[in-house]
């Protein structure tokens, strides 16, 4: 069977199993979700032939009821309850290629319960098939018009587009701790910078006689300057020959609160059915003595009836939050939290529905400024446990991270050291639970002001594009009646600003990398010898040799000023009209303006001007701008002239 990800992942609390002499070869993480995963199912299927196979169903030997139920489904005897059956085992041990082919056969005549619909879509998300996942949530709604999930699919059914182009928070990479395939989590990075977590890497003859793999333990690895992890060792002063963590330490260093079988301690259920020991996982506490933690203590509110695990201490240690399956709760598992006061503790608190949904929350994690972390799978995601993060001090919604730390895969246990400016997850991307780091990207914003450089007055209403150092535009804004625009931007990266107005010379100038905060970049425009109207564009006065029509060097650089308007606007065409003073003969003034428009038009189209843009004609002197008999010398040169009229803009 395709093994996936480990045992404490998926789980709420591990509702550990123990059997003698069981030899079952189960996944390595199922303990975890032993006692949290709802067996919705329909029992009407039930009956004598697959009485062997709901047993081990019900006592959580899911890989030993795969085998059973999948001879059932090859069988005479095959129905929709075995096929639903099957399903949600491969379902409990994240297998979702094979939960989706049996959750289709199992849904095929429609007469499945809800849950079984949830599922569904959940594996099929996982496989990054989203169309066919809101198929499937769409009949779970019609089912379920009440719950919160499906109110939400209801409310934006295709949100995966606008959840993967939410700002990206962290960067992520895979950390040096390689696993060889075993699964760490839970990691937790000190200010000392020593890192603890959970693994599967226990190579003591002791296994876990459900999967004959090693049993959870806690280890502990030092970070160097450079990000790097030592080999890690175990935390021998708080494991067990069962499982053991994860775990949160005290902000002085010196109390940690960890998860721990209560198989352990000898804390257990037994079931009458399958005469199997269960034990429940709890949360303990110990205190650091001469370098050594002793003192070990469970808290009181552990229970043989359910689960307590993953815990997260506040920063004053006045808070304990941890996932738990307690009576009380909203769905599977929920988040929870307990006033610590010393040796005594409150009683424990669900985090309601901003945080806890009808499905698995899990992972809990408390940050200085009140910020809580967690993972859940019941909201929209991209598949599998999404982590989310909510501001328990306001009163906004729960926020997916987004990409790239979440995947379609189960994204999970995310902590954060503030002071080292670090965080850690796990996620089983790669095929097995992995420790990756996640580092925050630093967010600035720059304010741009634009000012006009004659007047130093501000300029409104003008364009600023923000671009990277690759030239590809980010983003374009106008600016304000100040003459601002702000952009956000990330602190180590460089940016260029692009800034155009109409009758401005355009203007670029750099935003240089920043540490945090915003920093402001003032652009002085320098106004244009180009001014554009809604009828014309005006340049300076196009000069021409006495009786001559060529165009000077003079003349040339003004045309290309007009060559650049044309260019910024693609849809303009033009049309040249060219006048010429009132001295000499009428006709011959006619000829020698209408050689000079068109030695105009044919400068614009060697210039790339295409001739459905650009015409032109002569005037003489039958269209003065200033009408006069004995004119002067500055009449006759503002008669002189050619117009750049607007056809079409």
């Amino acid at each position: 069977m395709k093994s996936k990800i480990t045992a404490l992942v998926r789980l709420l609390g591990s509702g550990h199993e123990y059997q003698k002499n069981n030899n079952l070869k189960m996944n390595k993480k199922i303990y975890i979700t032993l006692s949290l995963i709802l067996l919705l199912t329909a029992s009407f299927g039930q009956n004598s032939t697959t009485s062997k196979a709901d047993k081990l169903f019900e006592s959580y030997q899911y890989v030993a009821a795969i085998e059973e139920y999948q001879k059932l489904a090859e069988s005479k005897n095959a129905n929709e309850y075995v096929f639903t059956q099957l399903a949600q085992s491969y379902y409990n041990v994240f297998d979702s290629e094979n939960a989706t082919k049996w959750f289709a056969k199992a849904t095929a005549k429609g007469k499945a319960d809800p849950e079984t619909y949830y599922h569904y879509a959940q594996t099929l998300k996982v496989l990054g098939k989203y169309q066919e996942a809101n198929k499937k949530m769409d009949i779970f709604a019609k089912l379920m018009p009440n719950d919160v999930r499906a109110k939400e699919h209801l409310a934006n059914p295709n949100y995966i587009p606008s959840l993967a182009t939410n700002s990206k928070l962290f960067d992520v990479a895979e950390t040096n701790i390689k696993n060889k395939g075993q699964s760490d989590f839970g990691a937790i990075l000190t200010n000392d910078n020593i890192l603890y977590f959970t693994s599967t890497r226990n190579s003591s003859n002791k296994t876990d006689k459900w999967n004959n793999q090693p049993y959870l333990d806690i280890y502990q690895s030092t970070r160097d300057a450079n990000g790097k992890f030592s080999e890690p060792t175990q935390l021998r002063e708080l494991n067990t020959p069962f499982h053991d963590g994860p775990l949160t330490i005290s902000a002085d260093g010196n109390t940690i609160f960890f998860a721990r079988d209560g198989l352990s301690e000898g804390q257990y259920d037994k079931s009458k059915k399958s005469n199997i020991k269960v034990g429940q996982q709890g949360i303990y506490r110990a205190t650091r003595v001469e370098g050594s933690w002793k003192n070990i203590e469970a808290l009181p509110f552990n229970s043989t009836n359910y689960s307590a695990t993953n815990p997260s201490l506040s920063t004053d240690g006045k808070t304990l939050y941890f996932a738990s399956n307690m009576p009380g709760g909203l769905g599977g598992s929920d988040i929870w939290k307990v006033t610590v006061d010393g040796n005594n503790y409150g009683k424990p608190q669900n985090l309601g529905a901003t945080v806890n949904t009808p499905d698995k929350e899990n992972f809990p994690f408390i940050t200085e400024d009140n910020t809580l972390y967690f993972a859940t799978t019941g909201r929209q995601g991209f598949g599998g446990f999404d982590v989310y993060k909510v501001n328990l001090n306001g009163s906004e919604s729960s926020q997916n991270i987004g990409r790239p730390l979440n995947s379609e895969k189960d994204d999970f246990s995310f902590s954060f050291n503030k002071n080292l400016n670090i965080g850690y997850f796990s996620t089983n991307r790669n095929g097995f639970d992995a420790i990756f780091s996640a580092t925050p990207l630093c967010k600035a914003e720059a304010i741009v002001l634009v000012t006009n450089s004659n007047t130093k007055m501000p300029l409104a209403n003008v364009s600023v594009s923000i671009l990277d150092l690759k030239g590809n535009s980010i983003a374009t804004e106008k600016t304000n009646a100040e003459g601002k625009v702000s952009y956000p931007i990330e602190c180590a990266i460089g940016y260029r600003l692009q800034v155009a107005a109409q009758n401005f010379e355009t203007a670029t100038s750099a935003v240089n990398a920043v540490k945090s905060g915003e920093t402001t970049v003032e652009v002085a425009l320098v106004p244009s010898s180009v001014i554009i109207t809604d009828t014309e564009v005006i340049l300076k006065s196009i000069y021409f040799e006495y009786d001559k029509s060529n165009i000077t060097a003079q003349g040339a650089n003004e045309l290309d000023k007009l060559v650049k308007v044309m260019e910024e606007n693609p849809t303009m065409v033009i049309f040249v009209k060219s006048h010429t003073d009132s001295k000499g003969k009428g006709s011959y003034n006619l000829k020698l303006s209408e050689q000079r428009a068109q030695s105009t038009v044919q400068y614009l189209l060697s210039k790339g001007i295409t001739k459905d843009r650009i015409s032109g004609k002569g005037y003489g002197n039958t269209e003065p701008k200033i009408k006069c008999t004995l004119c002067t010398e500055e009449e006759d040169t503002q008669n002189r002239r050619s117009e750049f009229v607007i056809v079409k803009k």
